[in-house]
């Protein structure tokens, strides 16, 4: 019997198959639009096939019908079944058996391959999302870009258009004026659409629809064309919106390249994964299973320590007066002052483990004109009731939106009289006179503080307080150094809540205990690994920015599910020289400046330059509040991938929410398995994994 290979993709708006034969020949393919069933509750008869009263139940009578009309009565005789999609979902696999899921990014691309083996550049448009591959010759692996959460620019935007007009989208093309001058907004897909009620009674249809199919070519360009920035040559589009012709002919117009429309373009990705089920059998059996596995997950007496230090923190009630400080306000003065802190962003990110004090602080926030333009860790602080402070410090880099708000509720309790802003210039330590400005603020700091709060600066207790926080410097390198070299010790989804550098612990013995202990449990870890599992033979990610701190799944998602150990986090790194307990404001100021965070160039080249050192092959990017935030905006953005490209180092951005679940973009997952498959191919020659020695 000849071989058979299934492959299916389950996108918003259409359900797409192909079979496959052993030489490759597509032997049967369906393209059609998905609508829900009309159906009440329904008692589930156990037979998908037959009964089809659900989703999933009409989900397997497409297949089953599918295949009958290919000449295969069954699943039962397809050899292997490869799926992909935005709809594929946990209870998929109980209705229709599948052998393997796949990102659509890689299904694309191996669609495309089928039919144009040299192709460098790929562009997929689809009802729910667009999606740009580019080929990196440098590294040797398929780039890709996704559009975000907005409609703008996918098929759905077509869709509203033709609904508006009344034209069938499969019309459009033929009844487009291409010369139109018509314009309309390509901002939102919603706005969009509405527009052009304003022009339907006054312009002919032709220029409507031209202009309209324009605006969707410019707002595919706008969402994902950055990556075909520098390519010259063909691009493949495939998708849904490539059956309208006029947008491939605004897309050749924009872009100035080529565009390549396939005869199969609308079910490129069920080709995909139909080659690669094909791919996948051939291989199956020689996969190393255990490959690429992250450590499991331990109980680590570091965490506790730090569990009972931060609840002690932010729970316990002393008589020391309260400061309010943000996370770059070196607490070692605090700590020698005599004062208790309270990190404001680190209590906002307290509350997104509680969904229910999260809706509220930001309802409230809202009431009071705080819209989602405004950092949700700083919505969070304006929709709470705060302790009350004593003092208020705050630093004004690299922040200005935090700086602002810790102001303004400043004036709200009171502080405006007892609220000092540390004016950090976005420097880094080299600068003599930056240094010297930021420990005249200071020692200025303190002088207000002592003022105001009636306390007394003892130079013993900052010098004891530098001492201290050079001990648990030391330690957190040995800890890190040891990372760095050894296989992957611990989950970076445990090690991430450390943030070492915003600990407001630093001039404490709490910090020196826990960053010791810390160190001497990776001991022990490294000794019971041995030489079981070496440096190369996993994937070693680098983790920048924070993580999403209500959903530790994507993490679990990344090293767990998808096998790519993330061995090292940006927030962990201590990079600063010694600080001189003779000369405390100098070398906390030089402390300040050498976080990276304060200068994003310094940052960039600390991230590359420890990447050879540490063995990196991939990097992560948590991109907070989709580039509005200043510690991962589209500059910044913009130089880390430069200069990751020029170390060979790819770059994967993660557009979402440190603190807000409710903005999520449902394409996370997706872009994390097309970036790891994308790894594995680079390190492992097939997007599987690694096979048996």
């Amino acid at each position: 019997m000849e071989n058979l290979y299934l492959g299916i993709d389950i996108g918003s708006t259409t359900f797409k198959a192909v079979l496959l034969n052993e030489r490759g020949q597509v032997r049967q393919a369906l393209y059609r639009r998905t609508r829900p069933v009309d159906t009440g509750r329904v008692r589930c008869s156990g037979v998908c096939a037959k009964c089809g009263a659900c989703n999933f139940g009409q989900l397997r009578q497409t297949v089953d019908k599918f295949l009958m009309d290919a000449g295969v009565k069954g699943l039962g005789e397809i050899t292997c079944t490869v799926v992909t999609g935005s709809q594929i979902v946990e209870d998929t696999h109980d209705f229709l058996p599948y052998d393997f899921q796949v990102s659509e990014v890689t299904a694309h691309v191996a669609g495309a391959r089928h039919y144009y083996p040299d192709c460098k550049a790929i562009l997929d448009v689809g009802g729910q999302d667009s999606k740009a591959m580019v080929f990196n010759e440098q590294m040797h692996m398929w780039n890709y870009k996704m559009s975000g959460i907005c409609a703008a620019g996918t098929g759905a935007f077509l869709d509203s258009v033709a609904i508006k007009l009344n034209v069938p989208v499969e019309e459009m093309a033929d009844r487009a004026n291409y010369g139109s001058d018509l314009e309309f907004s390509s901002v939102c897909a919603v706005l969009s659409a509405t527009s052009i009620n304003k022009f339907k009674n006054r312009f002919p249809m032709g220029d409507i629809i031209g202009g309209a199919c324009r605006a969707q070519a410019r707002t595919i360009m706008s969402g994902v064309g950055e990556l075909f920035l520098d390519y010259r040559g063909d691009i493949v589009f495939q998708g849904g919106v490539a059956y309208n012709r006029a947008v491939a002919h605004y897309l050749k117009e924009i872009t100035g390249n080529n565009i390549i429309t396939p005869e199969l373009h609308g079910v490129m990705g069920a080709l995909g994964s139909a080659c690669l089920a094909r791919q996948y059998h051939q291989l199956r059996g020689k996969l190393n299973a255990g490959s690429g596995l992250p450590p499991m997950e331990r109980h680590l007496d570091s965490i506790n320590l730090r569990a009972k230090a931060t609840r002690k923190d932010f729970l316990g009630r002393g008589r020391e007066p309260l400061v309010w400080r943000n996370l770059f306000f070196p607490t070692e003065v605090l700590n020698a002052l005599g004062t208790r802190s309270l990190t404001l962003e680190t209590y906002a990110a307290l509350f997104a483990r509680s969904q229910h004090k999260i809706k509220k602080a930001f309802d409230k926030a809202a009431c009071k004109g705080f819209s989602g333009e405004t950092c949700s860790f700083l919505r969070v602080l304006e929709g709470t009731e705060l302790p009350r402070p004593a003092f208020g410090v705050s630093t004004s880099q690299p922040c200005q939106q935090g700086e602002r708000i810790f102001r303004d509720l400043g004036r709200n309790y009171g502080l405006s009289d007892r609220f000092f802003s540390l004016q950090t210039p976005a420097v880094g330590a080299h600068d003599t006179l930056a240094v010297e400005h930021l420990a005249e603020e200071l020692e200025r700091s303190v002088e207000l503080m002592e003022k105001a709060l009636n306390l007394k600066m003892d130079p013993k207790r900052l010098a004891e307080a530098c001492e201290l926080s050079n001990e648990a410097r030391h330690y957190s390198q040995l800890a890190n150094e040891l990372r760095f070299n050894s296989p992957p010790l611990i989950r970076g989804g445990q090690a991430i809540y450390f943030a070492s550098i915003f600990s407001q612990l630093w001039g404490r013995p709490e910090l020196v205990d826990i960053q010791k202990k810390l160190y001497e449990e990776l001991l022990q870890i490294r000794e019971e690994i041995g030489d079981s599992v070496k440096i190369e033979d996993t994937h070693r990610l680098l983790w920048l920015h924070l993580p999403p701190f209500y959903d530790t799944s994507l993490l679990d998602y990344i090293e767990v599910n998808r096998r790519a150990p993330i061995v090292f986090e940006e927030v962990n790194f201590v990079g600063w020289e010694p600080l001189d307990p003779a000369d405390p404001y100098r070398s906390l100021a030089r402390k300040i400046l050498t976080v990276g965070f304060m200068d994003p160039a310094l940052r960039v080249k600390t991230i590359v330059d420890h990447a050879s050192k540490v063995h990196y092959n991939g990097c992560i990017l948590y991109n907070h509040g989709f580039g509005r935030c200043s510690m991962a905006d589209s500059s910044f953005v913009k130089h880390l991938r430069e200069e990751l490209n020029k170390a060979a180092i790819p770059l994967l951005v993660l557009d979402g929410d440190c603190v807000d679940p409710t903005i999520d973009p449902c394409s996370t997952e997706t872009k994390i398995s097309a970036y790891i498959e994308a790894l594995n191919e680079q390190k492992y020659g097939n997007i599987f994994g690694a096979l048996q020695k």
